[in-house]
């Protein structure tokens, strides 16, 4: 290892430090709020250790995450004080509907960008190996790494919550016809609900399952599928549901308003797909016109050139 880079990981190494001491001094350490100081003379019990919280786990290796909680507590308080944007996680989080919150997603945040910050130490430490090492590309290669971590879990969440929203749209014309035909054969809106979601599956059939469960636990049904509404981004199930709720508060007939329901969510799932061929069709040009065309004007221009290239000699 050469001199420059000895000095510079030397440098990188004791401004680190100087850094973690400065920012741990008394001095500069947020103390405890008023509530935290009197937490513990206003309830009966005390407080119980941070290491024994039983918060369900996110990595593969829960005992280790158990005794490093403490710190991704404080990384993720640091991280949401730096980015934010907790109504927006909110959101995806409960349209994704695996009851995760919003602590949880970030101490996965924090675990992405310890992943990144490894994988950027690795090629760091691979081009010291080579000879190739540079201070400034060190310095990029670590931002780069915690950075990319971070936005990468949560673009991430936004791709689990379009796949999502898709399979929900594609199984929403079969539901609604299956609670349709319930409806029709003389079930009520809750007993459809319910036998939907005993004979299917799904992610549109655990909505409704959610949608049952606040039914029988007291929440009126117009607010159960109003919250169903509201937490998820598929516009047609949004449309689907207020018909469905015109239709109970009006005394609609709900087989027909169902039934037209799926037929407008079939007509829409062929128009998308007429739309996403034109947009293939357009794409195919590319490749047709920037790569095939000009090797076939090449192998047909390429003999006659050939010829009077030779002639000319």
């Amino acid at each position: 290892m050469n001199l420059p880079l000895a000095g510079a990981l030397v440098g990188l190494a004791g401004g680190s430090g100087t850094l973690l001491t400065a920012t741990a001094a008394p001095v500069l350490r947020r103390g405890p709020s008023l509530d935290d100081r009197l937490a513990p003379y206003l309830r009966d019990a005390p407080r119980p250790s941070r290491l024994l919280d039983p918060t369900p786990t996110v990595t593969p290796f829960p005992t280790l995450e158990r005794l490093l909680r403490p710190v991704l507590s404080d990384a993720t308080d640091l991280l949401e004080r730096h980015i934010g944007g907790t109504a927006s996680v909110r959101r995806r989080l409960e349209a994704l509907g695996r009851g995760q919150g919003v602590p949880e997603f970030r101490v996965e945040q924090v675990v992405w960008a310890a992943l990144g910050l490894l994988a950027a130490l690795a090629a760091i430490g691979l081009g010291a190996l080579t000879g190739k090492a540079n201070p400034l590309s060190a310095v990029m290669l670590t931002v780069v790494g915690v950075v990319g971590g971070v936005l990468g879990r949560d673009y991430w969440l936004t791709v689990q919550v379009r796949r999502r929203e898709a399979a929900m749209l594609a199984e929403f014309p079969t539901v609604a016809e299956l609670l349709a035909l319930a409806v029709a054969a003389g079930e009520g809106p809750v007993g459809a609900i319910e036998r939907v979601c005993r004979l299917g599956s799904g992610e549109l059939v655990r909505e409704l399952s959610a949608v049952l469960a606040q039914t029988r636990a007291g929440t009126p049904l117009m607010a159960a599928l109003a919250s169903l509404r509201d937490r998820t981004g598929v516009e047609a199930l949004a449309r689907f549901v207020d018909g469905m709720v015109v239709a109970i508060e009006r005394g609609t007939p709900l087989a027909e308003v169902l039934r037209a329901q799926a037929v407008d969510v079939r007509e829409a799932g062929k128009r998308a797909l007429l739309e996403a061929g034109g947009r293939r069709e357009i794409a195919m040009m590319f490749p047709v016109v920037f790569l095939v065309l000009p090797v076939t004007v090449v192998f047909a221009l390429y003999p006659g050139l050939f010829s009077l290239v030779t002639l000319a000699r």
